[in-house]
């Protein structure tokens, strides 16, 4: 395995924000007094905001601004001012990359400011050299052009980068970048489709590390 880069997304792999937006959706389903449905919206994850606004106005129809901007005001009046919870071996994994010299970058559906302070509340954003978010593309994942932009930033041919995504969106826009994949299941597991792409698929980062470290 042959690396110089590692790519990360944020929510669900970096920052455990999916099960925290997924509450306060189900929470402005009912303040707009619609049915909440969890494949729905498992379906949007890693998608960025076009395509996110693409599947609930085909659900929701005439609801969907309403329930938009419930969400978003429950959203983001938790993520904009306080830390969210990094998920596990994430520091660890960061730590060994910067101490081996190996640059690191972002590449998440989420807008850009307010990715950004995501991170920065988080005390992650020193450890990437750059960071690309999905208004940034024309096509978001399950697309690839988000991978593909930030390993351009980086300077790094996509197929030594490391790629590392929770959702199955995520993984088939790795993939489709060429580049060596591992998924950490979040909310959604991967199906049979999914596995089918021959990624690695790990349970935590922690287990990642060990493996990249016996192959330094």
């Amino acid at each position: 395995m042959k690396f110089k880069a590692a790519i990360f997304d944020m929510d669900g792999l970096l920052l455990d924000t999916e099960r925290v937006c997924m509450q306060v959706f189900q929470q402005a389903c009912d303040e707009v007094q619609v049915p909440f449905d969890k494949t729905i919206y498992l379906s949007i994850i890693g998608r960025n905001a076009t395509g996110i606004e693409h599947i609930l106005r085909n659900y929701y129809g005439d609801n969907y601004p309403a329930v938009h901007q419930a969400w978003r005001e429950r959203y983001n009046a938790i993520v904009l001012h306080q830390a969210i919870p990094v998920k596990d071996g994430v520091i660890e994994l960061l730590e060994w990359l910067k101490a081996n010299h190996i640059p690191a970058a972002v590449a998440t559906s989420t807008k850009k400011d307010v990715a950004g302070i995501k991170l920065k509340l988080a005390q992650l954003d020193h450890y990437f050299d750059h960071f690309t978010t999905g208004c940034e593309v024309e096509h978001g994942k399950p697309a690839p052009d988000i991978y593909l932009l930030a390993a351009e930033r980086l300077g790094i041919a996509p197929q030594h980068c490391l790629a590392f995504e929770d959702s199955n969106n995520g993984v088939r826009a790795t993939v489709s970048a060429n580049m060596i994949t591992f998924q950490i299941p979040d909310l959604t597991e991967p199906d049979a489709e999914i596995l089918a792409l021959g990624h690695q698929v790990s349970p935590s980062l922690h287990q990642v590390l060990a493996m990249l470290q016996q192959q330094r």
